[in-house]
C-alpha cells in the first residue's frame, strides 16, 4: 500500500523548510532512513531520511519549493500502484468525477485530500516567479501549472518563454489578439490592439527604444528561509520595544596583550585560538551576572531573569544572519568557551548545526568591527531585553597628566536597551562595568 512521506519536523521553532536538493528520483527505490532530499530550515541545511521503504511513486515537489512541515513530501509504494487518490489534484474517484460542478465547488475537500486544500490552484513557486520577473513574463497568465496541486514550476514559465509573446493582464481582459507585442520583454498590452502585418517594419524600427524601456531587467523573489525569518524579527523588535542605544569606548591595551600572549603560547595549550572576540563575550558573560535584568526575556509584559548566561552572539553565514548560542556561558573557562564559540560558528557556517543551539539566548553580542564599524545601533533580538554592538578599535588621541599628547586603541561598544525595563542609567552602570572587564582581561579571566 502506498505510503506518504512528510517533511519533518526539525525543531520546535521550525514552521518550513526548503528543498535544496532531491537526493532521489521517481522510480528510484528507497529504504528507511535513506537520505531523501537536502534541505534547508531557516537556520540551517540539513538531510530529510526517509519513514518507509519502496519504490519512489510521486515527488510532490520541485526542488526551491518552500513546504510546511509535516505536509506531504514524496509518495513511497509498489511499482505502478495506483496513487491517484493521494496525489494533490490528481483524478477523483468516478463518482466524484460525475457529481455537479456546483457540488464540487461546494465542497472541494472530496476530490482531494485535506493538505491539498491548503494550497491556491495556480500558485507559483519562488524559482518560476523569479525567472518569470526576469523575463518579462506575467507569471499569472500560466492557468494551468504542472506542480504540485497545479503550481506553476519552472519549466512551465520556460514554455511559456518559448511559445511567444505573452498578454499583460489588461490585454487579456480586452481580448487583444496579436503575434508581436511592444510592451517589456516582447509582452502583448492593449496598445497592440489592431496591429497589422503591415506594422511589423514600424515595430522593427522602434526595437532599438524598447531596448531601453523604463526601468530595465529587473529581478523579484518572495523572501524565505533566513532572510524572511530575520526580516519579521527585527520589525517585530522595532515595533514592540522601546529601543535606547547608549556608546562608550574602551581601552583595547589589556585584550591587546592578551590576545597576543595566547596566540604565541604553547601549541599544547591549545590557546592560540582565542580572539578579540572571545575575549569581549567571555567579559560581557561574567558582566551579566551582576545585572539580571539586562540577562532576561520580556514576553507579554511578564519579565523572565535567568541565573545562567545564555549567550548568543550573530554569524555571517551563507544562508544569512544566525545566532548561535553558548549555553552556561558564566560557567565555562576562557578555553571551553572559546572552543564552544568556534564549534558553533563552524556549524553555523556550514550548515550542519542544530536548530536547538539556535534558540534560548539570554543575552546577544553582535560584532562587526572587522569591518571598520566603529559605532553602529545593534536592534535587540526578541524575547531579550538587551544587545551588546562590539566595533573597530580605533586610535584615539589622549592628553596624559604631564600634558603630553599621545595616541591610544580604543574598542568601540553599543548597547542597545529596552527602556520598557532598563532605564538609561542602568545601561550606563553595565557599560561601565564591562569596560573595566575589559580593560582588566587578565583579572577578569582567573575571577
Amino acid at each position: 500500500m502506498a505510503t506518504i512521506v512528510v517533511m519533518p519536523q526539525l525543531g520546535n521553532s521550525v514552521e518550513s523548510c526548503i528543498i535544496v536538493e532531491w537526493m532521489i528520483a521517481e522510480g528510484d527505490t528507497v529504504s528507511v532512513d535513506q537520505t531523501l532530499a537536502s534541505i534547508e530550515t531557516d537556520k540551517s541545511t540539513m538531510e530529510v531520511p526517509s519513514t518507509a521503504e519502496g519504490t519512489v511513486l510521486k515527488l510532490l515537489w520541485e526542488e526551491g519549493d518552500e513546504v510546511p512541515v509535516k505536509d506531504p513530501l514524496i509518495i513511497v509504494g509498489e511499482p505502478g500502484e495506483d496513487i491517484s487518490g493521494l496525489v494533490p489534484g490528481g483524478d477523483a474517484a468516478p463518482a466524484e468525477a460525475d457529481a455537479p460542478a456546483e457540488q464540487a465547488a461546494a465542497a472541494p475537500e472530496a476530490a482531494a485530500p485535506a493538505f491539498a486544500t491548503e494550497r491556491a490552484t495556480g500558485a507559483v513557486s519562488p524559482r518560476a516567479r523569479a525567472l518569470a520577473a526576469s523575463n518579462g513574463v506575467d507569471a499569472s497568465a500560466i492557468t494551468e501549472g504542472s506542480g504540485p496541486h497545479g503550481r506553476v514550476i519552472e519549466r512551465d514559465v520556460a514554455a511559456a518563454i518559448a511559445a511567444g509573446p505573452v498578454l499583460t493582464s489588461a490585454a487579456r481582459a480586452a481580448g487583444v489578439s496579436a503575434t508581436e507585442g511592444t510592451g517589456i520583454g516582447g509582452r502583448v498590452s492593449v496598445a497592440d490592439a489592431g496591429r497589422t502585418a503591415e506594422a511589423a517594419p514600424a515595430a522593427a524600427v522602434a526595437a532599438p527604444a524598447a531596448a531601453a524601456d523604463f526601468p530595465g531587467a529587473s529581478t523579484s523573489a518572495p523572501l524565505k528561509g533566513v532572510r524572511k525569518v530575520v526580516a519579521k524579527r527585527m520589525m517585530e523588535s522595532l515595533t514592540s520595544t522601546a529601543q535606547l542605544t547608549l556608546n562608550t569606548t574602551a581601552n583595547a591595551a589589556g585584550i591587546l596583550a592578551m590576545r597576543k600572549k595566547v596566540k604565541n603560547a604553547d601549541e599544547a595549550l591549545g590557546l592560540n585560538k582565542i580572539t578579540l572576540n572571545d575575549l569581549v563575550c567571555f567579559a560581557v558573560s561574567r558582566t551579566l551576572l551582576k545585572y539580571p535584568v539586562f540577562n532576561a526575556h520580556l514576553e507579554d509584559g511578564v519579565l523572565t531573569e535567568f541565573e545562567q548566561v545564555h549567550l548568543g552572539f550573530a554569524c555571517d553565514t551563507p544562508r544569512g544572519l544566525l545566532v548561535p548560542v553558548i549555553r552556561s556561558a558564566q560557567a565555562l573557562g576562557l578555553k571551553a568557551f572559546s572552543d564552544e564559540a568556534k564549534r558553533l560558528a563552524g556549524g553555523a557556517i556550514d550548515g550542519s548545526l542544530s536548530p536547538e543551539f539556535l534558540s534560548g539566548g539570554t543575552f546577544t553580542v553582535s560584532n562587526i568591527g572587522s569591518f571598520g564599524i566603529e559605532t553602529f545601533t545593534p536592534v535587540i533580538n526578541l524575547p531579550q531585553t538587551a544587545i551588546l554592538g562590539v566595533g573597530a578599535i580605533t586610535p584615539r588621541p589622549t592628553v596624559a597628566a604631564d600634558g603630553s599628547i599621545g595616541v591610544e586603541q580604543r574598542l568601540n561598544l553599543s548597547l542597545t536597551i529596552d527602556h520598557q525595563v532598563i532605564d538609561g542609567a542602568d545601561g550606563a552602570r553595565f557599560l561601565r562595568d564591562l569596560v573595566a572587564a575589559i580593560e582588566n582581561i587578565d583579572v577578569t579571566v582567573l575571577a
